[in-house]
């Protein structure tokens, strides 16, 4: 009697036993297929939607890009000058030549178009650049425009721009100068590039303050789609003139031609009578 009620318990045991590592084991499994399938779904995505923001949709010249880009943020500049009496022209050429054209990591990825640092202020998100030093840290923006305020700030809060609003608006070339002697810049070329920036593609229309400029921006990819040539090798003034049958003193002057001369590779406004 005792023996078959030790045999009995000994059967009971082992059935547990068993039943309880088959229910163990299957649990396992399935928590694990979850999670990976999981994981390689989200990576996919991501990276599918990475590539897909950043494929250029067309090749552009430099005339277009910065035709593009003028079109795209003049009214913004013109805005921000009314309202902190900084020159359009030196916001737009700013904006052309620290995010170049729109198309610089800083630009696309943190709408960071005028190279602003985070600095011991900042409390946004940031994003790292190589500049003057390794992998500096730069301010990111949910909108370009907040860069274009950002800027304004950045120049009516510091002191050692304060100089600068003591100068005529439409001075551009006294505020280029004044840029990088209050040390907005390292490059020593830094007034020279705002300057021919803002007389190549006549930048200084924008700092009209009357109800022209919205004229003036809808005109903008005509100019730089129709009515900019490209000096090529062997071309002169008056061969250029001929080929767009236009006046040459016009020509001239329209582009603030000194001296008669010209370069390979600059771009040329062509005048069109109205």
């Amino acid at each position: 009697m005792a023996h078959n009620l030790y045999l009995t318990l000994v059967l009971l045991i082992l059935t547990l036993f068993f039943n309880s590592c088959g229910s163990a084991k299957k649990v396992k499994i399935n928590a694990s297929r979850t999670t990976v399938k999981s994981t390689k779904n989200i990576k996919a995505k991501s990276l599918e939607t990475k590539i897909k923001s950043t494929k250029p949709s067309k090749k552009l010249s430099v005339a277009e890009r910065v035709g593009h880009y003028v079109k795209t943020y003049a009214e913004v500049a013109q805005q921000e000058m009314k309202t902190y009496d900084i020159p359009a022209s030196i916001t737009l050429a700013q904006g052309i030549l620290e995010s170049g054209m729109g198309n610089s990591r800083l630009a696309t990825q943190a709408n960071n178009h005028f190279g602003i640092k985070c600095h011991k202020e900042w409390r946004g998100k940031r994003i790292y650049h190589d500049d003057d030093k390794k992998g500096e840290c730069f301010r990111v923006y949910k909108d370009p425009r907040n860069s274009y305020r950002d800027h304004s700030l950045f120049l009516t809060t510091r002191s050692r721009y304060d100089f600068l609003f003591e100068l005529n608006k439409s001075d551009y070339k006294a505020w280029a100068k004044g840029l990088k002697k209050a040390g907005y810049a390292t490059d020593p070329k830094y007034p020279v590039k705002l300057i021919n920036l803002i007389e190549r593609y006549r930048l200084d229309r924008f700092d009209l303050t009357n109800r022209k400029i919205r004229k003036e921006i809808e005109s903008i990819t005509t100019i730089t789609d129709h009515k900019i040539h490209q000096v090529q090798k062997g071309e002169t003034l008056y061969s250029i003139s001929k080929k767009h049958k236009v006046d040459l003193q016009l020509l001239i002057q329209e582009n603030k031609i000194e001296n008669d001369t010209i370069f390979l590779g600059q771009n040329l406004i062509i005048p069109q009578l109205q």
